[in-house]
């Protein structure tokens, strides 16, 4: 093999590649890059049997061939190359890589014991790449962390015709989005567990073409394999990864609360107060918001150590009851910073019960409008003391 490429193209293309090898392979070939030629572009994979990815970069053919070398020690190399075109040629055993006056040779791997990267499911539907981004970063702030309940490290993926479902959960907030896309058939329809991880990491690298196809087998069941098709910065790129197993829970009536009472207020505001305030909570303990006439008050504190507080102008209505049975509310402070961010709307409506059940936020674009309700979100309240 032998080709030619622009150093930023093959910088790019080996780090989003190499992003998805594994730190510890079961097998160490698996810590493998491979690439091979392709037409006028060179095609670079990773695979751990359970994410895939492949990149294609614009390059200058000479020789065709395939190579399979150490990818993290290809991508630091990449990173430090000088701004000058790189020229790769093989033989039996080794890889050269030459730039300007820059020469590394490395040991290749045994392209033969490599395994083969799945097939790319037949396309399901296509969705705009800038909305898909942002829909998943709005999701995943909800999504658990914890590998040893693997159920809620997944974005439940729900599709209903021309609809696309977003649904995330750790168990203590959840996060739902709902999105219009083009779906290959009319009645596609169909559900699937994807880890949120790569889902995320996808969705965001995929953002330089118009639009992202999703490839989705196995939707009935809900298991399977999903792929996705899009554009970086310098050229197509496809990933697969197999879902999830288990059943998601059952959290889609909470996002459709019959408030008590709610508090609507300006959202950079809250952030900034609630950022503010959060400096001084102890570990574990809540934010609480102190729900007045007109008013919102977030406080927080460490003991008698250190106490914070900082009064907001909100708007307070009353649905249904005489008396408010809710005065103060108790958040995660970081839960309800991420809620907050990921509204992506000027203002936010809190959608209070009772104490101690679930809050709903949505975002407004007015602060007299009516709840956006493509994306809500749930947070769990803390309980608080009986007295402060």
């Amino acid at each position: 093999m032998k080709i030619r490429l622009e150093r930023d193209v093959l910088a790019e293309a080996v780090q989003w590649a190499a992003r998805s090898l594994p730190t510890r392979p079961s097998v160490p070939i698996l810590a493998g890059l491979l690439i091979r030629t392709s037409d006028e572009a060179v095609v670079l994979s990773s695979f751990d049997y359970e994410t895939s990815t492949q990149v294609h970069a614009r390059a200058q053919v000479s020789d065709e061939g395939q190579v399979l070398v150490s990818g993290r020690l290809l991508s630091d190399i990449c990173r430090s190359l000088p701004n000058k075109p790189v020229d790769i040629s093989t033989d039996d055993s080794r890889m050269e890589l030459t730039c300007g006056s820059a020469r590394f040779t490395l040991q290749t791997l045994p392209v033969a014991d490599y395994p083969a990267l799945p097939t790319m499911p037949e396309q399901t539907g296509t969705v705009a790449s800038d909305e898909f981004a942002r829909a998943v970063s709005q999701v995943v702030v909800a999504a658990g962390r914890d590998e040893l309940l693997p159920v809620f490290t997944g974005v439940r993926m729900e599709i209903d015709g021309e609809t696309i479902s977003l649904l995330a959960t750790d168990r203590y907030r959840m996060a739902l989005k709902e999105l219009t896309w083009s779906p290959a058939s009319p009645s596609s329809s169909g559900a699937a567990l994807v880890p949120a991880k790569v889902l995320a990491d996808t969705a965001r690298s995929m953002t330089a073409g118009e639009s992202v196809s999703i490839s989705l087998s196995g939707a009935s069941q809900g298991d399977g394999l999903i792929g996705f098709q899009g554009t970086g910065s310098g050229g197509q790129r496809e990933t697969t990864t197999r879902l999830l197993d288990g059943e998601f829970p059952k959290v889609r009536h909470l996002m459709s609360i019959q408030p008590q009472l709610t508090v609507r207020g300006a959202t950079a505001e809250i952030i900034d107060a609630a950022k503010r305030v959060a400096l001084v909570a102890e570990r574990n303990t809540p934010l609480r918001m102190l729900i007045g006439d007109g008013t919102i008050t977030l406080e927080a504190a460490t003991g008698d150590q250190a106490q914070a507080s900082e009064a907001l102008a909100a708007t307070v209505d009353l649905h249904g009851a005489a008396e408010p049975s809710l005065e103060a509310a108790g958040f995660n402070p970081n839960y309800l910073l991420d809620a907050l961010g990921a509204l992506d709307a000027p203002f936010v409506d809190f959608a209070f019960t009772a104490p101690g059940k679930p809050c709903l936020l949505t975002g407004l674009a007015e602060l007299d409008g009516e709840p956006m309700t493509d994306y809500r979100h749930v947070i769990m309240l803390m309980r608080l003391p009986a007295s402060r």
